[in-house]
């Protein structure tokens, strides 16, 4: 269904005038769904079998507007704390990448898209975590983390290296590949 400009404010309030409803104002609602907003539209019956046919007549192909995003969230960097950190990362049997982080830090925010693109190309080989020292100071003082960013891999439940600071992506791919032949 295409818009103009104008009738976009029309949208967010819920009333959109569409052509093919015969100049009828045409109201739907709007709901949370899975990962954002969904839209239903809610048309008067006399005009639902005109819109109907608009629509039909306009797109002989019908198009999905749902978008998966499923694909996206597997491979996301998943939160530790101190009640999963020996079940997801001491455990674990294949390398795991740990960041330690804090939301204050500008540059743990400056590395933390980088630690996402790494565990997005490297799903399935390693397991992505972070561990907010805000949140859970002891693992920190555990692991000895006096600087964040922090990151430290794992492999059979041992540390085996720990990178400070945001470092490029170049550095921390090649520890892990150094990891991944292990």
């Amino acid at each position: 269904m295409e818009m103009s400009t104008a009738s976009t404010a029309a949208t967010r309030a819920g009333v959109l005038v569409h052509p093919g409803v015969s100049g009828k104002r045409v109201h739907f609602s709007v709901r949370k769904g899975l990962g954002g907003l969904a839209t239903a539209p809610r048309l008067p019956s006399s005009s639902l079998s005109a819109y109907a046919n608009s629509m039909a007549a306009r797109s002989p192909v019908r198009r999905s507007l749902v978008i998966c995003k499923a694909r996206e969230k597997l491979d996301e960097v998943k939160v530790v704390n101190d009640s999963s950190w020996t079940s997801f990362v001491i455990e674990n049997q294949s390398p795991v990448l740990v960041e330690f982080w804090a939301p204050w830090c500008g540059p743990c925010r400056m590395i933390a898209p980088v630690i996402d693109e790494l565990a997005k190309e490297y799903g399935g080989k390693i397991a992505c975590y972070k561990v907010n020292t805000d949140d859970c100071p002891n693992i920190a003082t555990q692991y000895g983390i006096r600087s964040i960013p922090t990151v430290l891999f794992f492999k059979n439940g041992e540390k085996k290296e720990s990178i400070i600071g945001a470092v490029p992506k170049s550095t921390l791919s090649a520890t892990i590949e150094k990891y991944l032949d292990l």
